[in-house]
This record gives C-alpha cells, sequence and structure tokens, in this order.
C-alpha cells in the first residue's frame, strides 16, 4: 500500500477528500473511529466521510469529536435491493433493503447526495444479485467510485470511469478503507469548501485524483473482522421483513 505524496497537503485552500470510510461500527471492520480521525490527519485529509454499513451511529458520534483540521461527514453505505450506495450528509439511518430508487429517493429526502460505490466489482457491484441495470439511475446519483482502493483486478476500476465518462458524471477515488492503515489511500483534492451538500457539488466540477491501491495484505485482516465482530454481536444488519414476509 502506497502512502499519499508527501506534498499531498496544499495551504492555498485545497481540500483533500475521502468520501468512503469504515469503522468499528461496520460489521467487516475494527478501525476505531478514533484511530481512524487520527490517520486522517495524519495523512493531510481534510474532509472524511464516514459511511458505516447501513449504520450512522458512529459517523455521528465523530463528527462531533473531529479534531481541528478535519470535517467529518456522515455518511452511510446503504445496502440496497439492487447494490450498494453512498449516502453522505444525512442525519437520519437510511433503511437497507429498499429499491436503489426508493433508497436514492429518501436521501434526497434529508437533502443528502448518492454516490456508487465499486460499481463493477465482481464480489460487490451494482445489480450483481439482482440484474439491475446500473444506467436506469445514472442521472439520479451525484458521483461514480471510478477508482475503489479495494477492487481486485484493474478492469473494474476501468468500467467505472468509462461508464462515468459516458454518462457525463463526476469521477472520484475512494480508500473504502477497513482498517486504519487504509485510511486515505486514496484520496481527492478539490477547490472550495466541499463540507456542504452545495459546497461539494460545486467541487465536483474540478477533482484531482489522487488513487493508490489498498494492500492485499492489509485486506486479509476483514474475514478475521467479521467473525469477531459477529462474535460481539455487529453482524451484518438485514433489512426488516415486509408484512406479506411476516404472514
Amino acid at each position: 500500500m502506497s502512502p499519499p505524496p508527501e506534498n499531498s497537503v496544499d495551504r492555498t485552500g485545497r481540500a483533500f477528500i475521502d468520501l468512503h470510510c469504515h469503522t468499528s461500527a461496520s460489521f467487516d471492520s475494527l478501525a476505531r473511529p478514533e484511530a481512524v480521525m487520527r490517520a486522517a490527519v495524519s495523512r493531510g485529509l481534510t474532509h472524511l466521510a464516514v459511511t458505516d454499513h447501513d449504520r450512522i451511529d458512529a459517523a455521528l458520534r465523530a463528527r462531533d469529536t473531529a479534531p481541528d483540521g478535519l470535517t467529518v461527514i456522515v455518511g452511510e453505505e446503504v445496502k440496497t435491493a439492487d447494490g450498494d450506495l453512498v449516502a453522505i450528509f444525512i442525519e437520519k439511518l437510511i433503511e437497507p433493503g429498499l429499491s436503489a430508487v426508493e433508497t436514492i429517493a429518501a436521501i434526497r429526502e434529508q437533502g443528502g447526495l448518492v454516490g456508487v460505490p465499486h460499481p463493477f466489482d465482481r464480489f460487490r457491484g451494482y445489480g450483481r444479485k439482482s440484474g439491475a441495470d446500473l444506467s436506469a439511475i445514472a442521472a439520479a446519483v451525484d458521483w461514480v467510485e471510478v477508482y475503489n482502493a479495494r477492487v481486485v483486478g484493474g478492469s473494474a476500476n476501468e468500467r467505472a470511469a468509462a461508464f462515468a465518462e459516458e454518462h457525463g458524471l463526476p469521477g472520484l477515488c475512494a480508500s473504502d478503507s477497513h482498517t486504519v492503515l487504509e485510511v486515505g489511500v486514496s484520496s481527492n483534492s478539490v477547490s472550495g469548501d466541499p463540507g456542504t451538500p452545495a459546497g461539494l457539488l460545486a467541487a465536483l466540477a474540478e477533482v484531482e485524483m489522487h488513487p493508490y491501491h489498498a494492500s492485499y495484505y492489509v485486506r486479509a485482516w476483514t474475514p478475521l473482522a467479521k467473525l469477531i465482530q459477529s462474535a460481539r454481536g455487529n453482524g451484518r444488519r438485514r433489512p426488516a421483513a415486509s408484512p406479506g414476509e411476516l404472514c
């Protein structure tokens, strides 16, 4: 895993953002929020979206306790019926299991923004199980992860970049960090203040990506994290059963 370049912190008004990061609130991470935030500051990030799987409790606490120089954005990686979406600038939990269209509507009701993480990953890609077409929601999202540091194999990221270009969507890179060592391994440099929805949307018009790949050795901790979290009673949240399923 390559760290961000030493000169990545620009003191002339540019912001450095990572919009996809997990903490120990996620079922597959053991990274304490406090350690994640310290790592973000040490690596030059100015804005970090905490996007735990189907939870926002840790993100809310991190936002309220963020160290000087770091803005924590409350987010959630939502498991929809069609695939994962990243919601940011939210205050209330978005329940998993809704369709992508319903999920996007719920995010917009809170004034939040929507990104598509690792859309063509062969294990985690959008529509992999449901067969949903990503093009159907392209006009309704705000950005696409065109470089996810945890994607195995380069073609998935290349396809994501081609999709974003085809649909005129901003492309971002993301660490998708599940360990402290991965925080900020891939980040983006933007102008202006991306700490609000309007500010981030304006900043996405011109993005300088700093893509680096996470170490396969670091990612080997994920199965262990899942086992430990399961033993702690923090398994993956399941969608609530519909009334028909309860009969």
